[in-house]
């Protein structure tokens, strides 16, 4: 019998605290709390300590957290010495996934308490911006902002960018993509971080392998793709055609459609606001475009296929990163930022869960569908009779 590779769709093989989505629903809940509360009411600070410690934060607990994380903000002179050694037009995502890497040669890797994994998580989040930054800088000929400590994740990062404190307004519409992007249960990513853990590897190397990951254009990838589009169709009047073209050859249409949700991605509903919201601001027709997007492969596939399909949360990311003046190539490095966070998470339940004291090293079995030559095997044959 035949077996199909299903990407492990529908097959448990982990317990976990950390997320939960409700594909039918359109729900992602982070440690019990909906993301649309979160994204109300809530900080990218206060959900990262939220996911790392399954409560929100006390005032206290709050301030302590953020101290620690504006401390880990700065990375080493010669760790910059070696970003300026490579190729200025190096894959940012490659870039990444080394540097990331390479941190465990800065700092002690002890791995062996729960206690310890949250200072490396601390330390990762908080350096995962500032290299990225930093990297922008390096690459256009630039001087290296450091951190302030006078400001928050979010604004601390586009202001190591830039070189200007964020309009506050700008800082709170990309605290909120941060918030978003910041967890999303076994996706293939968090899935590859877990099962590194599982052999003992260090967590640095788990969220070094989850990066990789995350650079494919079916993964994290897939939002680069999307402003790729929408450049390509330039124009609203265009939207249309373009789309129906493609439908008709049965190409994909990029941010359109899930594997989970059967329904509209409420992290889509939130982000199509904001890109609302920000094309008011700047003026600039992204938004209107991409909504054309959305209607218009709504309408072809329920015409040509009979079905329902729903824009996921790299469609309004797309344009909402582009209106930020965020270099396209850097909207998968800025989901790295966000999602390091749930990286860590996973990681350390991975290590620590109380359901599973011992970790369970992954391994799953693969059908064998090659070539039998008998019941012994193949006959090795030398070199010289060999046809």
């Amino acid at each position: 019998m035949e077996t199909k590779n299903i990407g492990l769709r529908g097959i448990e093989v982990a317990d976990t605290k950390v997320s939960n989505i409700d594909g039918e629903k359109g729900k992602l809940i982070y440690r019990g709390y909906d993301i649309l509360d979160l994204t109300k009411n809530s900080t990218y600070e206060e959900t990262a300590y939220l996911l790392l410690h399954d409560n929100l934060p006390t005032k206290q607990q709050l301030d302590e957290f953020k101290t620690k994380l504006k401390e880990a903000r700065f990375i080493p002179k010669q760790m910059q010495i070696n970003m300026g050694n490579w190729r200025k037009d190096a894959d940012p995502m490659d870039m990444l996934q080394a540097f990331v890497s390479a941190l465990a040669g800065y700092y002690d890797e002890e791995f062996s308490s729960k206690e310890s994994s949250y200072d490396k998580a601390i330390n990762l989040i908080s350096k995962t911006a500032t290299i990225i930054a930093s990297w922008n800088r390096i690459r256009n000929g630039l001087e290296i902002i450091d951190p302030d400590p006078s400001l928050d994740h979010a604004g601390n990062f586009l202001y190591m960018m830039f070189g200007e404190k964020p309009d506050p307004e700008i800082e709170k519409i990309f605290d909120i993509c941060l918030i978003l992007h910041a967890e999303h249960t076994f996706n293939a990513s968090t899935f590859i971080a877990r099962q590194v853990a599982s052999t003992r590897a260090h967590m640095y190397s788990a969220a070094s392998a989850a990066i990789g990951a995350l650079s494919g254009e079916l993964h994290g990838g897939a939002n680069y793709e999307v402003m790729r589009m929408l450049l390509d169709i330039g124009d609203i009047e265009k939207v249309e055609p373009w789309i129906k073209e493609k439908m008709e050859k049965g190409e994909r249409i990029m941010g359109m459609g899930h594997a989970v949700y059967k329904t509209y991605d409420p992290r889509a509903q939130v982000l199509k606001e904001l890109s609302r919201k920000l094309a008011e601001k700047t003026g600039e027709p992204w938004y209107k475009i991409t909504e054309k997007v959305e209607t218009t492969t709504i309408s072809e596939m329920k015409k040509l296929k009979g079905k329902d399909i729903y824009p996921n949360v790299d469609l309004y990311s797309a344009s909402l990163y582009y209106m930020l003046k965020i270099p396209m190539d850097l909207n998968t490095p800025i989901f790295a930022i966000s999602r390091v966070v749930g990286w860590a998470a996973h990681i350390i339940e991975e290590k620590f869960a109380e359901a599973a004291p011992k970790t369970a090293l992954y391994r799953p079995k693969a059908v064998y569908v090659g070539k039998y030559c008998g019941p012994e095997g193949c006959e090795y044959k030398t070199l010289d009779l060999r046809k």
